[in-house]
């Protein structure tokens, strides 16, 4: 049984349980950004999950109350040629945050094990030798100092699917639904195999994955 079949997607808050939580946590993080200035380290924050998990909205939340001067949110989509010339991690490289700065990444260098491998866009041997190279990557950053943070936001298939409904039929959210989520969405059961095997490779002492129960907005 893999670790994605093991969360409890049916927990929950009340809205106004949510509400006071979120603001605590909120001036939390405002004050942790304050005293990660004066500490020589930064934060890395990476966003991974399914499509309509709520990465963005989770993104918004984290960073509405903090000062903008202090952070950057880098969403990442297809490699550029100029990228794709190099080494799959250089484009990551160039947007890693100084020191007393908080880089959040929409997405991340995971695209190397997770949709290049259920799409075939690379090579089996080439996919398989990231685990390592990711490992060495992220070992680096935290020996340098970095808090390397890694979330996974998980939904049911259902729920998923009522998501991308409601976005084709709400003109202010179209934009958030395409072609590839629809094919995606298809190819579920090989992402789920893809990404229990990443869960497995890449949760390191240093850099451990954290799970999200995303079903519900309101969860604790």
């Amino acid at each position: 049984m893999g670790r994605l079949s093991k969360l409890n997607l049916h927990k929950r808050l009340s809205k106004s349980e949510y509400e006071d939580k979120r603001s605590r946590l909120q001036l939390e993080l405002l004050g942790a950004q304050q005293a990660l200035r004066d500490s020589g380290r930064s934060v890395v924050i990476v966003f991974e999950g399914w499509d309509a998990a709520g990465k963005g909205g989770a993104i918004k939340r984290l960073v509405e109350r903090l000062d903008p001067r202090g952070y950057r949110v880098v969403p990442v989509g297809e490699p550029s040629e100029e990228e794709n010339a190099r080494h799959f991690l250089w484009r990551f490289w160039k947007h890693l945050p100084p020191r007393g700065q908080i880089t959040i990444f929409d997405r991340s260098w995971y695209g190397r094990v997770l949709v290049e491998r259920v799409e075939r866009l690379t090579p089996r041997e080439v996919w398989r030798a990231a685990y390592d190279e990711i490992n060495a990557f992220e070992e680096g950053l935290v020996r340098d100092g970095s808090i390397l943070l890694k979330f996974w936001m998980h939904l049911s298939k259902d729920e998923q699917l009522r998501r991308f409904r409601e976005r084709e039929s709400n003109p202010f959210k179209r934009w958030k639904i395409g072609v590839e989520d629809w094919r995606n969405r298809r190819r579920r059961g090989k992402y789920v195999e893809a990404a229990e095997e990443m869960f497995d490779r890449t949760d390191t002492a240093r850099a451990p994955w954290r799970l999200v129960e995303s079903e519900y907005k309101w969860v604790g």
